[in-house]
């Protein structure tokens, strides 16, 4: 077995990974699309030939977290079986369908006669993406950079040593001879992370997947471009109009399909109305599926029947079976709430009445706002992304699931046939400012 000592790279060591990840950049963004899906399919087939090896690895780490008495959120989000394997390739096909992100023509302008302005697609460079104990997100991580044609360092969880280990070099196996070398890294100490947030001259965007104190810390401490991923304090709001059958088929897919993960709902709000008909049998189905549930006092008076544990904290991401509830007296008291404590990352409302749920996605303040469904569908995978590197709860550069799009940053190319700025300031020539069409290659 494995005995889950950590690889510590000396400062030197790191920037040359860091230099090579720079170098191997450059290379990638020439790269065709033809190129890209190459390393995904052989992505693809080395996850399917050495399945086993990862398996093995993974048990090691789970033997550990054992060893260890991790707490049992952060174990579930460790196990890679041979469904989170099959799902993680079902992406890399959805990737491989998907036309080339860069390249991709946003506007084009006529500035004047023969003067052509076209705003194109390009990656982004060199990703360092910090991420929590989900092995599974390495390979979601590593094939959204093939495809958008970045280079990454990534740092996974130390519980996932061996399985981060195990997936890195084979991905790193499988695309060598086609990929540059360099563009994938994996740093495994804690004390790493330091050093890469002061090599601004290699990196171009740090993705931190984790707790909003986490994010925050990166961002206060690097002068790297950050894409914050906060904690997901997700919310699920009932109105008093709600369909009883509908919510209690939708809440307990947010709360319990797959707990320990961002987009699981940690709230229920509900219209006081709500007490005496469906709240009883919605919270027995909870408990029945073992959820323990927490409840402010005035909460707790509506519904004597149960015995809630106080809610501590409104802003908090349990990643287990337990659930914080609180009554509203209408849907103007629920976005307060969630506007409040929430953390900017998926709500949902349920109810019957349109014109009120649009209000509520209009009014609340988060990357994703749902109408009659599950908060568990805020995620790239199931948005068609093929895969996410995570959920930005930032407004700048990108909002939600981070897919390919996420990746991308774009450029101005010009095209002229001698064009000089003097004619222009001095009247000589006058720019026209006519719109191109959007689909025609670039020309003069």
């Amino acid at each position: 077995m494995d005995n889950g000592e950590r690889r510590v790279l000396t400062e030197s060591q790191l920037e040359q990974s860091a230099a090579a990840a720079k170098k191997a950049a450059q290379a990638l963004q020439i790269l065709n699309n033809d190129i890209k899906n190459q390393a995904l399919k052989a992505i693809y087939q080395a996850l399917q030939d050495r399945a086993a090896e990862i398996y093995r690895a993974n048990q090691q780490d789970l033997e550990r977290a054992a060893e260890q008495k991790l707490p049992d959120p952060l174990v579930k989000r460790l196990y890679l079986d041979r469904h989170k394997l099959d799902v993680l390739k079902e992406g890399i096909s959805g990737l491989l369908k998907m036309p080339d992100p860069a390249g991709q023509i946003k506007l084009a302008e006529q500035l004047d006669q023969d003067l052509n302005l076209y705003r194109v697609t390009c990656p982004i460079g060199v990703l360092a993406v910090i991420f929590e104990a989900r092995p599974d997100a390495l390979v979601q991580i590593a094939a959204l950079a093939v495809k958008s044609g970045n280079a990454v360092i990534m740092k996974g969880g130390t519980e996932a040593l061996a399985t981060n280990r195990a997936l890195a070099d084979i991905l790193s196996a499988a695309c060598h001879g086609i990929l540059p070398e360099g563009w994938l890294h994996l740093i495994e100490a804690r004390e790493e992370v330091d050093r890469l947030l002061a090599l601004d001259q290699y990196i171009d965007l740090i993705i931190p997947r984790g707790s909003n104190a986490f994010v925050q810390y990166i961002m206060s401490h690097t002068r790297i471009p950050v894409l914050g991923h906060a904690d997901g304090v997700c919310h699920t709001y009932l109105a008093a109009d709600v369909d009883p059958l509908l919510a209690r088929r939708v809440v307990i897919d947010a709360k319990t399909q797959y707990v320990s993960v961002c987009n699981a709902t940690e709230t229920l709000l509900f219209d006081q109305a709500l007490t005496q008909t469906l709240m009883p049998e919605l919270l027995t189905d909870l408990i029945n599926k073992g959820v323990s549930l927490s409840a402010d006092a005035a909460t707790a008076a509506l519904l004597p029947a149960f015995d809630f544990a106080p809610v501590k904290n409104w802003h908090y991401e349990y990643l287990d079976l337990a659930l914080s509830v609180k009554a509203v007296p209408d849907t103007e008291a629920a976005i307060r709430h969630i506007n409040t404590y929430g953390s900017h990352h998926t709500d949902a409302i349920l109810t019957r009445d349109q014109t009120r749920a649009e209000h509520f996605m209009q009014a609340v303040d988060s990357a994703n706002v749902f109408w009659n469904c599950s908060t568990r569908f805020s995620d790239g995978f199931r948005y068609g992304f093929g895969a996410e590197v995570g959920v930005s709860t930032s407004k700048l550069h990108a909002r939600g699931p981070v897919g390919l799009d996420g990746l991308m940053t774009y450029k101005y190319k010009l095209y002229g046939k001698g064009q000089i700025v003097a004619d222009y300031s001095e009247g000589r020539s006058h720019f026209t400012h006519q719109p191109l069409p959007p689909d025609q290659a670039p020309q003069v």
